[in-house]
């Protein structure tokens, strides 16, 4: 284990930029999630302290060829920056026409997904499916670089199987090609999301003398414990949180309130996880309209309300209804019925 006290020091010494853009000590990214990590997701996500948010992922292929719902993930709004959309694909033609088109929404930065270990993105030679090679890691990387004057970052996982890790000399060879920041989930793509993430191979890429581009770590982290272990026990430079922030976009928060008082954020309120929930829908439909608002926010509600006894009632109401008003009226029943109840 790296010495705890060193490493800190390490950390507030070091400014973490992702090319010209200076972000705190030790940030906090929304990892970019799909189905998830839309604009009212990262809106709220980044009102509570989320330092950077990318969108879900976006397929090169459905980008240019004009695909709906692939063009609709390009939306960025300025109450989110900095924000990074994050691109996927194996075809070097198609993946540098995508950065034209990216371009055009004006992110902050262009992030490429050789991470996503899911199996119809794997079988394409995308995603996860890359790390069997490197060297297309590589040009792909460096192609994209020149083609933007966006600084470029990756997403990735340690490598294709447990007997081919090669994630610091894969590190350094991006590094190399222009990558200005990368971000590192500590399993491999065999392992998918089973058993725990490793941090120590990324501690290996960060302690890589040759590394002066931020390291961040991803994986597992769904408590500020783990957030502070990533900063001080392992010394990455900042944190990409995931799945910790479904239906709890208050985590950034509660990361943040443990590292300045070591202590836990008292638990969010009945009031303002229906405050969430009432205004995550709204901008939903906002956003995508009535249909689509209303269907694609069901998934957060079991969280934004988990542990209620006798919740089942009111949560068919809200992942049934099909009309945006029997869903607010939902949300008025449950802070009028269970306003008292203490959250753990």
């Amino acid at each position: 284990m790296l010495n705890k006290s060193c490493n800190f020091v390490q950390n507030k010494l070091n400014l973490v930029k992702i090319g010209d853009i200076e972000l705190p000590d030790f940030p906090l990214l929304l990892a970019p999630m799909e189905d998830v990590s839309d604009p009212p997701f990262r809106a709220l996500c980044k009102e509570q302290g989320a330092d950077v948010v990318y969108t879900e992922f976006i397929s090169s292929e459905g980008l240019i060829r004009d695909a709906a719902k692939s063009v609709m993930k390009l939306d960025i709004y300025e109450k989110e920056r900095p924000v990074g959309i994050q691109i996927f694909g194996a075809n070097m033609e198609s993946m540098l026409q995508t950065i034209d088109i990216v371009e055009k929404s004006n992110p902050d930065i262009i992030d490429i997904n050789f991470g996503c270990p899911v199996k119809k993105v794997v079988s394409k030679g995308a995603g996860a499916g890359i790390l069997k090679d490197v060297c297309l890691m590589e040009s792909l990387t460096a192609e994209m670089v020149k083609r933007t004057n966006l600084p470029v970052t990756v997403k990735t996982r340690l490598g294709w199987d447990h007997d081919s890790i090669k994630i610091v000399e894969v590190a350094e060879r991006l590094q190399d090609v222009g990558c200005k920041a990368i971000s590192i989930h500590g399993r491999t793509r065999a392992q998918m999301y089973k058993g725990e993430a490793d941090w120590k191979p990324i501690a290996a890429v960060k302690n890589n003398p040759r590394m002066h581009i931020p390291v961040f770590g991803n994986g597992d982290v769904d408590s500020p414990e783990k957030a502070a272990l990533m900063r001080d026990s392992y010394g990455l430079d900042g944190c990409m949180i995931g799945r910790a922030t479904i239906g709890n976009p208050w985590f950034f928060k509660q990361v943040k309130h443990f590292f300045e008082t070591g202590e836990h954020l008292d638990a969010i309120s009945m009031a303002e996880r229906v405050d969430a929930a009432r205004r995550h829908l709204q901008m939903a439909i906002d956003w995508k309209g009535e249909k689509l608002g209303v269907f694609e926010t069901r998934r957060h509600y079991t969280n934004y309300f988990k542990g209620i006894p006798d919740f089942k009632e009111y949560r068919m109401k809200m992942v049934t209804s099909d009309d945006s008003k029997d869903v607010f009226v939902a949300f008025d029943e449950v802070l009028d019925k269970f306003a008292n109840h203490q959250f753990i």
